[in-house]
């Protein structure tokens, strides 16, 4: 009996000990950040010491990429690790069922014992209604976690606008630091509890409007920004008709309105960015003086990228790099010193983030999940296999949805949309060479082979597309619109009118219509 009860005890402190192991887990996340816009992606226009030193200390992934690059679809893909039509949740489409977010990351770290807190911009609605709004309380998953932070739609730049921050708003009037101050509390809080925690913060920055925190304001003063190579209209015109036709193309004229224009609006981006890099160096000051760094892991990336001028374009949403693009860094302080400091040029993407992250915790990633663990990457290149992803837009003007797939040298876009004004346009890009993306290839007789190989994997992606693609929110549609054989006759049902043939003013009282049964839906949310 005596042996038994020893074993028992023996068991137990065994267990505890391991559980004591389980590493804690950070995920940052920035909001429209391009990966160009940081230091150690090969910027030296930009002041990000913080990130650069953990990329440093961990694994930078060059080629990071958002399946969908929009803010809402993004931050439901990067939750449950499936692809937009999967997840099933974006703008004009609908919210994150309940069941879904179910199987996200933070619920299923805190069913295995793990202490959760988010804060910042959650970004979408969690509901089995059918309104995108994420203006309401009642629509955010606020008893989901240990500790909640996170504000209404956009959120402020103002600390003392968001509910759950503002008893941090008179040390730290913008946000951007405040959640840096809720992280030192959390992660107080979460030691305490003597659980591993997972922390989860979604910065505002560098979100629109650029409003940046003055605190910083003497990082880039007096600075003059280059053009990215690829700026302005002259460096669209051999891109696809289809994409000119939203507002990336035609909106956000502070861009291109003029020079002093675009250098104030890329210093403001920028120092919003230098903000997020700061409360990153709190945050990991914070683990030091707490006791508890050599057990956290930090991945940070962002939900999309943004255009800054490429091609003419602002925003996101289409599948060019600058607007896909994030960067992706991992730091496991549990690395060995000499496997540190390594780029991986492998595709990654928001797919993989809930796997990687639930594997981290040491919990198998549900079968549903479409991403990779990226530790396998980390840890034996040689052994991941994945070499291509698929690039969706669902989202906004029928002219500008479009799918693509991208590998680590080459990427292809097929544009389906037609009318009097234009066909169904094929793009062909050898990124590995041209990252700029000035040279389409599509019609080019000595990339004819790389073309016919580009299509056959995009068909093999539309393939799981028309499988897996939820019977909700109107994402059937896309198994006929993203289809390279269907003719303007099938894909005729699945237009909604949302056209652009005037930039700025649409013609269609379809448009019209639908502008006005949504306008609740979308008021107050900027894409």
């Amino acid at each position: 009996m005596k042996r038994i009860i020893l074993s028992l005890i023996i068991c137990t402190i065994t267990a505890s000990g391991f559980a004591q192991k389980k590493p804690n887990i950070i995920f940052l996340l920035s909001d429209d950040q391009t990966s160009i816009a940081t230091g150690c992606y090969g910027n030296d226009q930009v002041v990000t010491p913080n990130m650069d030193a953990l990329a440093a200390e961990g694994v930078l992934f060059e080629n990071h990429y958002n399946t969908t690059a929009i803010c809402m679809a993004s931050r439901a893909i990067i939750l449950t690790g499936m692809y937009e039509y999967k997840a099933g949740c974006n703008f004009d489409h609908g919210p994150l069922t309940k069941d879904k977010f179910a199987k996200s990351y933070p619920v299923i770290l805190r069913e295995q014992g793990y202490y959760t807190g988010f804060a910042g911009k959650f970004g979408l609605a969690v509901s089995d209604g059918s309104s995108t709004r994420h203006n309401n309380w009642d629509t955010l998953p606020i008893d989901d976690f240990d500790n909640w932070a996170g504000g209404l739609g956009q959120t402020s730049y103002k600390t003392a606008n968001n509910k759950y921050m503002a008893k941090y708003a008179e040390k730290y009037p913008h946000s951007t630091r405040a959640y840096a101050a809720w992280a030192e509390d959390f992660i107080i809080e979460a030691k305490e509890s003597g659980k591993p925690f997972s922390m989860s913060i979604s910065f505002k920055a560098p979100h629109m409007p650029f409003s940046p925190d003055q605190y910083f304001d003497y990082v880039y003063k007096g600075k003059t920004y280059k053009k990215p190579e690829n700026y302005g209209a002259e460096n669209a015109k051999h891109l696809a008709p289809q994409p000119k036709n939203g507002r990336q193309y035609n909106g956000y004229t502070f861009w291109r309105d003029s020079e002093e224009s675009y250098q104030k609006t890329i210093k403001n981006y920028n120092q919003l960015i230098h903000g997020v890099d700061y409360a990153l160096g709190m945050i990991r000051k914070t683990l030091e003086e707490q006791g508890i760094a050599d057990n956290t892991i930090i991945i940070f990336t962002s939900d999309n990228g943004y255009s800054c001028g490429a091609h003419n374009m602002g925003g996101k949403v289409l599948p060019y790099e600058e607007a896909s693009k994030s960067p992706l860094i991992i730091y496991d302080p549990r690395t060995p010193m000499e496997e540190r400091g390594v780029r991986r040029d492998e595709i990654t993407a928001n797919i993989d983030m809930a796997p990687t992250i639930l594997n981290y915790a040491g919990i198998e990633a549900p079968a549903n999940m479409d991403g990779e663990d990226l530790r396998l990457l980390i840890e034996k290149p040689k052994k991941f296999k994945r070499e291509t992803i698929a690039l969706t837009n669902m989202w906004g003007h029928d002219e500008t949805q479009a799918m693509g797939v991208v590998s680590k040298d080459w990427k292809y876009i097929f544009w389906n949309y037609e009318d009097d004004r234009m066909k169904p346009t094929e793009e062909l890009f050898h990124i590995g060479k041209d990252r700029l993306e000035m040279t389409n290839k599509a019609t080019d007789p000595s990339a004819e082979k790389q073309l016919q190989k580009m299509r056959s994997i995009y068909d093999e992606h539309l393939a799981k597309l028309k499988e897996e693609a939820i019977t909700e929110h109107l994402y059937q549609k896309y198994a006929v619109l993203f289809d390279r054989n269907a003719t303007a006759e099938e894909k005729k049902p699945y237009l909604t009118g949302e056209n652009n043939a005037s930039p700025n003013k649409s013609t269609s009282k379809k448009k019209n219509k639908t502008n006005k049964k949504n306008k609740k839906n979308k008021k107050n949310i900027a894409h």
